[in-house]
């Protein structure tokens, strides 16, 4: 099996009303997620930080497998 590389980006925005959003990788593309690709609460907030992988669809790349990072508080 191939490695999958694992990406880190920041939530844009994440509606759990509609269960979908974007997240925002470093080079400032923007990445569809929906909520049954997020591990986990399947709810995200906006600037969150989040590891993800990229799944290539006919509708356009989505992220899945997304977890949040711990934050330093």
């Amino acid at each position: 099996m191939k490695g999958v590389a694992k990406l880190i980006g920041r939530v844009k925005w994440f509606s759990p009303k509609k269960g979908y959003g974007f997240i925002t990788k470093a080079d400032g593309e923007d990445i569809f997620v929906h909520r049954s690709g997020i591990v986990g609460s399947r709810v995200l907030r906006e600037g969150q930080e989040v590891e993800f992988e990229i799944e290539r669809t006919p509708r356009g790349p989505r992220a899945v497998r997304v977890a949040p990072l711990p934050t330093n508080s």
